[in-house]
């Protein structure tokens, strides 16, 4: 099969990023041949740029016909969009449909129901905009780099090929992350057919399982933001200190060295490569996944399973559907640090349930969440999406309980 992956770079790289790269070598080792297209907003820097940028959100001519040359000189079976925004343009899967090539896209965040990309601001979770065409609340809170202006050009982007049926018609799949991002999409202003989407999660290399028996702490592995539950998770250390390790860093960052500065149950560990802190999720009681907005996945805690590591998750986004309470980690009620502080001090007096639950996330990576899992996943989604495939690939999640 040929699969020629199309993709924006933000400035500074993330998560999507890795996707992007993972599942290209992933499909090499099983001998498809994959070709990238890649857009990079590094590359918008002068007045003139940024102007080009801001007039085609809606469709780039330029994109279009740099996607066109490829799609003719490649000649891929399919196309797989992971983002299109702001240099790509939804003109992409316009261009696919006139080529009559079958398009795929992940939906790596909310940007297409919402300009802040995340369905968070002001504090809290915000689902009025997911059913609206042009939702003016996030303009005029400028959500979106804090600007009306360019908070604006996003939902006009968005809005625009709602009304057209861009992604109604001219999308063929829409990949999903977890069932809960899946019901939002498909109860939103886009108005999707129940066949455009399919659910398929992302996957990890397998870091090695952790030793049988851990050290006391707990850890937290990611970015330092309000969204991520960092206040909270002080919060929780403060009615009752336990061991608490910390990997990461963002806007939080001074926050946390300085609460951190004044309880030495406390170990602020700045940024680390990946080794080291796989390492660290191999020695630790647990994980804890305190995030306050719905994220679309969960790779820490997927990393936390292949290690054999429980994780105490907050009830919503991917931690609600990722962690089954009791059986590979804990749930807890968003933003409630006397709950969480109690799912601490169960795992704190019980190692062997947290043994038990680590056992039974590793289980579930092996079944999930491995490369190999995966390929099977996204080829079934991709054959759906050429018409070759009639079983839905979200089956295959869900047969495997997902």
């Amino acid at each position: 099969m040929r699969i020629l992956q199309i993709h924006n770079f933000y400035k500074q790289a993330g998560g999507e990023d890795t996707v992007l790269e993972q599942e290209a070598q992933l499909l090499r080792a099983h001998g498809h041949t994959v070709e990238q297209l890649t857009f990079s907003n590094n590359n918008v820097t002068s007045i003139k740029d940024k102007l080009q940028a801001a007039l085609g959100v809606v469709y780039n001519p330029q994109s279009a016909q740099v996607i066109s040359q490829s799609i003719k000189t490649f000649r891929p079976d399919v196309v797989h969009v992971h983002n299109f925004f702001p240099l790509v343009s939804p003109g992409v899967f316009w261009v696919c449909h006139k080529y009559k090539v079958p398009v795929v896209m992940t939906l790596h965040n909310y940007r297409l129901v919402c300009p802040s990309a995340v369905l968070y601001y002001d504090g809290k979770v915000q689902l009025e905009n997911v059913q609206q065409r042009f939702p003016l609340k996030p303009v005029l809170k400028g959500v979106y780099r804090g600007s009306k202006v360019e908070t604006a050009s996003v939902v006009l982007a968005t809005g625009v090929h709602k009304l057209l049926g861009t992604w109604r018609e001219k999308v063929n799949k829409f990949i999903a992350l977890t069932p809960g991002a899946a019901a939002l999409f498909q109860n939103s202003s886009l108005h999707l057919k129940p066949e455009q989407l399919s659910i398929k999660p992302n996957f990890t290399e397998d870091p090695g399982m952790g030793a049988a028996t851990r050290d006391g702490y707990f850890l937290y592995l990611g970015r330092l933001t309000e969204e991520k539950g960092i206040r909270t998770l002080l919060k929780t250390h403060a009615l009752k200190p336990f061991p608490l390790r910390i990997i990461g860093t963002g806007p939080l960052q001074a926050l946390v060295e300085e609460y951190a500065a004044k309880h030495p149950t406390v170990e602020y560990m700045g940024f680390r490569p990946r080794e080291e802190a796989m390492e660290q999720l191999k020695k630790a009681r647990a994980l804890i996944f305190p995030s306050e907005w719905l994220e679309t996945f969960g790779m820490t805690a997927v990393e936390a399973f292949a290690t054999c590591t429980p994780v105490i998750a907050s009830k919503i986004g991917g931690g609600a559907h990722l962690v089954q309470h009791q059986r590979n980690g804990l749930h807890y009620t968003p933003g409630d640090a006397q709950e969480l502080v109690k799912q601490v001090e169960l795992l704190q007096q019980l190692p062997d349930l947290a043994r038990a639950m680590g056992q039974n996330a590793r289980c579930d990576y092996e079944r999930l969440y491995t490369p190999e899992a995966n390929y099977t996943m996204l080829l079934q989604i991709y054959e759906q999406a050429m018409g070759t495939k009639k079983k839905p690939a979200a089956n295959v999640v869900a047969e495997a309980g997902l």
